[in-house]
């Protein structure tokens, strides 16, 4: 299973990245509610850093912000269930099929793969701050010899008094 296609169906939600019941019960080939009857059969395996039900505020959000959602999600009045990484490895204990193994596999690969984004976008937004703060200073140097270099050519082109005698 392609990695982008999985990163795509990764959301941040109260600041956890999590996917959605809709979109891992697409993933498995199972039917949505079959998911969440898994799930409520063994809820004691999901504690609420695993998993978590959406408000209505925050189901709203996603609705509005993701406009690629199928209409039959977009207008149904359950709220969906929202997993972790964590919560998404316990659903290959709750779902036994091959397939669920195979696409858990490859959902924690995209899940560790964002990581190693966020930690490169890190290292790399550091690098950026560190080249700024040299960058600046460099400025701040020719800034200053170009100060001192207009107030030289200043001096220079006043007028002298004449040395000498004035003839009249």
């Amino acid at each position: 299973m392609e990695l982008q296609i999985i990163q795509n169906k990764i959301y941040e939600i109260r600041g956890i990245r999590v996917m959605l019941d809709f979109d891992l019960a697409n993933l498995y080939d199972v039917e949505t509610r079959v998911l969440k009857q898994a799930v409520k059969r063994n809820i004691n395996r999901f504690p609420e850093d695993f998993m978590f039900e959406l408000t209505k505020n925050e189901w709203q959000e996603v609705i509005t912000i993701c406009d690629n959602l199928p209409e039959t999600i977009k207008y149904s009045p359950a709220t969906a269930f929202a997993f972790s990484e964590q919560g998404v490895a316990m659903l290959s204990s709750v779902l036994r099929s091959k397939k669920a193994i195979e696409v858990n596999i490859s959902i924690m690969r995209a899940f560790v793969a964002l990581r190693q984004y966020a930690l490169g976008y890190a290292e790399l937004n550091r690098k950026l701050e560190e080249f700024m703060i040299e960058t600046n200073m460099q400025f701040s140097d020719i800034y200053q010899a170009l100060t001192e270099l207009a107030s030289q050519e200043e001096v220079k082109s006043k007028p002298r008094k004449r040395v000498g005698y004035i003839k009249e």
